[in-house]
């Protein structure tokens, strides 16, 4: 045989660059699966047994990925969400792992009937309206893309993620990128933060001359000292565990001072509204806290409005008189009224996360059968060049080389020809909902191992834009 007829026929022999990964090592970009409880399926008493203190969440990682189920994985713990996302062999698998883990941390009668999963598309869909702020309590706020990227950071720093979860991840911080700058779903105050100074306001209808407590100095607590200040109040006063974080908050507020946390018991005495967003584990005020310091009120009533979970005020305060309390369960109504406001706005997001995914798994997918169509023809080619190579050997070793290179050419052709249709089926099953099921009986039919796109890290230009 020449080796013109050998170099037309068999060159594709070798193996395919996208060849087979090791079983447990596929990089399906749309193998991921979802699993976790939110605001919208389990109240702040479950929500907070479950969540993950920022200290916990490296060993959390480890432990999930422990099992070989589990290749990737991220961990989002936020006010109103703690949610898995993560990624392997099957998502079955993935999921039910995930449900151990947690029935670890809150008996599994108590806490899988408020789980949900998502998978494969729907799973990834679900990771863009969370990044941009769709799936939030309060619909628009910006705090949670912030979230979900140090979630994935920290789980890049301790190699719990690879090329799946990366894929989707990068796709996500890009589409709410577009939302942010393409809609104006986040126009105006919308964080829990706004939402609970919105309450305030319509508990007393005036904050000028009311006192303001904020407990706690973090990033809720500065927002909602800003939006305080922005709505009239006069007199906020922050109290903290780190006097110097306190300080260093008050220090950005107009009027605002900074007091000791061990001065709670006078703290309460004198305030009208408290405001608590801390980080503890535990409650900061206790009922008989609360009581304490409704005794020496004279009658004037003491609201608490507490977006941390876990909570920090006892729930049993709202049962001493002139004492109320409001968690982020109740801020619901007020989120539901702003959020009729900005429904053209997320229905225009709604639109572009729809379109972005679409792209994505058409993306996905040509990654799935772009390697397929190709080892399929390498494995026809090389079959026909080996016989070629055989029986002009034998039988036909008389043919001269004209001959020979015509038989290669001919048998050239019988391939394109023989792989025309399958080829163009399977670049049809990129558009098709059901086109992985294509895609992986042909490789069953052909005899191919699966098929994984390289694992190169995945940055924003290289992943599908619109």
């Amino acid at each position: 045989m020449s080796r013109d007829s050998r170099t037309n026929l068999a060159h594709s022999a070798r193996p395919a660059q996208h060849a087979d990964a090791p079983k447990g090592q596929q990089n399906d970009p749309l193998k991921v699966a979802v699993i976790g409880v939110s605001y919208k399926s389990a109240p702040v008493a479950v929500r907070e047994r479950v969540a993950i203190a920022g200290d916990e969440r490296e060993q959390f990682l480890a432990q999930l990925r422990g099992d070989h189920a589990v290749r990737e994985a991220i961990l989002v713990s936020t006010c109103n969400r703690v949610e898995i996302y993560a990624a392997g062999d099957s998502e079955e698998a993935v999921i039910e792992r995930a449900k151990q883990l947690f029935s670890q941390r809150v008996p599994a009668d108590d806490i899988r009937p408020f789980l949900y999963d998502r998978r494969g598309r729907d799973a990834v869909h679900h990771v863009f309206r969370v990044a941009s702020s769709l799936d939030s309590l309060v619909v628009g706020e910006p705090q949670i893309l912030g979230q979900v990227k140090e979630a994935f950071e920290i789980a890049t720093s301790c190699d719990a993620v690879g090329g799946v979860l990366t894929r989707a991840m990068t796709k996500a911080f890009h589409v709410a990128k577009r939302v942010r700058s393409e809609t104006a779903l986040g126009a105006g105050q919308v964080s829990v933060a706004s939402v609970a100074v919105d309450l305030a306001k319509t508990i007393y209808a005036d904050l000028g001359g009311r006192e303001v407590l904020l407990l706690g100095a973090g990033e809720i607590a500065e927002s909602a000292a800003r939006a305080l200040k922005a709505g009239g109040a006069t007199r906020i006063v922050i109290a903290n565990r780190s006097f110097d974080k306190a300080e260093a908050l008050a220090s950005q507020i107009e009027g605002a001072a900074a007091r000791p946390l061990t001065d709670l018991p006078h703290l309460l005495e004198a305030a009208d509204i408290v405001l608590v967003s801390t980080g503890a584990a535990n409650f900061v005020v206790t009922r008989e806290l609360a009581a304490q310091a409704v005794k020496k009120r004279r009658g004037r009533a003491l609201f608490f409005v507490d977006v941390a979970v876990p909570r920090n005020v006892d729930p049993r305060v709202h049962d001493l008189d002139n004492c109320y309390r409001y968690d982020v369960d109740d801020l619901e109504q007020i989120v539901a009224q702003g959020l009729e406001e900005r429904r053209a706005e997320a229905d225009a997001a709604e639109r572009l996360v729809r379109a972005e995914l679409d792209a994505y798994v058409a993306w996905a997918r040509q990654l799935e059968v772009t390697p397929t169509v190709v080892a399929i023809r390498e494995r026809v080619r090389a079959t026909l060049a080996a016989e070629l190579e055989r029986t002009l050997a034998g039988r036909l070793k008389h043919l001269p080389e004209d001959d020979r290179k015509a038989l290669g050419v001919m048998l050239e052709a019988a391939a394109n020809k023989i792989l025309h249709a399958p080829t163009r089926a399977l670049k049809q099953a990129m558009e098709d909902p059901d086109g992985a099921g294509l895609v992986d009986s042909a490789r069953r039919l052909f005899d191919l191992p699966v098929t994984s796109p390289a694992q190169e890290p995945v940055d924003e230009a290289r992943s599908p834009r619109h």
